[in-house]
């Protein structure tokens, strides 16, 4: 017997995972938004900086990837 799709578990985790990858980004921005502008300033740069961080870490993994 052949199951639909509906009820096939990584269906459903596809859906919410791009669900998430859409919406989260959105409550951030209007978060950031409404912070005082002290607060906004600096949560901008740390985002900057964390950003950069995670890219940096990025590329050294890939380059250790392609020493192996």
């Amino acid at each position: 017997m052949t199951e639909s799709i509906i009820h096939d578990k990584w269906f459903w985790f596809t859906i919410l995972s791009v669900i998430i990858i859409i919406v989260l980004p959105l409550i951030i921005v209007l978060f950031l938004i409404q912070l005082p502008d002290e607060l906004k300033l600096v949560s901008m740069i740390a985002l900057i900086v964390i950003w950069g961080v995670v890219s940096g870490y990025k590329d050294w993994v890939i380059a250790r990837r392609k020493e192996t």
